[in-house]
């Protein structure tokens, strides 16, 4: 199946906060995250829009031409990019009682990543109803193939064993999970350039 893939700009923003928000609602992790089903969703779009805001600046940001999947890319070489503006206020604003959880999840983001220079795949997400039909593998494939061609890691953080086994399937190399507090596990993966 042939995918066309394009980059995003600003304007798209909510539009891919949302369709990361509706992909993930029911993951273990965000579970923990939001308890509250009936918000979790709300919820988690307005963090990841402050996540993807962010992208659009400093980093790259492409969909499936139909839009149901998409991918967000941070290249984490040389000098780090700066927070987004206002975050703190900007995190308790769209994410209210819960914000501590995202905090403490930011926290073990940061303790967990790795120095190389590399690029981190902070976000792969498809429609729940569009999975398992390569979507998700042709996002992968199309900024492997940059990678690749520059000689440069890829770095993600699974949060499930399904999007962990896909990714093994891709070329990562699966590292010691780490937990938020109610157990639930993180697989950090890293990949290594192929053909260099």
């Amino acid at each position: 199946m042939s995918v066309d893939i394009d980059r995003l700009g600003p304007d798209d923003t909510a539009l891919v906060a949302g369709r990361i928000a509706e992909a993930f609602t029911e993951l273990d992790v965000t579970r923990w995250l939001v308890p509250d089903a009936s918000k979790r969703e709300a919820v988690l779009a307005g963090n990841f829009e402050i996540l993807v805001g962010h992208a659009m600046r400093h980093g790259l940001v492409y969909a499936s031409g139909d839009r149901a999947a998409v991918a967000v890319w941070f290249p984490s070489v040389g000098e780090p990019a700066p927070p987004p503006p206002d975050y703190d206020a900007r995190l308790a604003a769209a994410c209210g009682e819960w914000t501590d959880r995202f905090q403490h999840l930011d926290e073990l983001f940061a303790a967990n990543h790795p120095h190389p220079d590399h690029h981190h795949l902070a976000f792969l997400a498809v429609q729940p109803e569009r999975q398992g039909q390569g979507l998700g593998t042709a996002l992968l494939e199309h900024h492997h193939a940059w990678l690749d061609a520059n000689g440069m890691p890829g770095y993600l953080e699974a949060s499930s064993p399904n999007s962990r086994d896909l990714y093994a399937r891709h070329g990562y190399q699966v590292g010691e999970p780490f937990r938020v507090p109610d157990g639930t596990p993180f697989w950090p993966m890293w990949r290594e350039p192929v053909g260099r």
